[in-house]
């Protein structure tokens, strides 16, 4: 019950991740094009999605 119970919680802090990814990037590509070089939203993603997913192992660890 207990594990059922942390892999719905996983799941939805996923989604939420995702939802809030998403609607960062619209902003952010905006703010992206005002900053000289050249910048890829997609490398940001990567980076913000493996950190997020790094934090969530360790707290779902800690846990358990």
């Amino acid at each position: 019950m207990i594990m059922i119970m942390m892999m719905m919680m996983m799941m939805m802090m996923m989604l939420i991740i995702i939802i809030i990814i998403i609607i960062i990037t619209r902003s952010l590509r905006k703010n992206l094009e005002a900053l000289p070089g050249k910048h890829s939203i997609d490398s940001l993603q990567k980076t913000a999605m493996l950190g997020t997913s790094h934090i969530i192992r360790k707290v779902l660890q800690y846990e358990a």
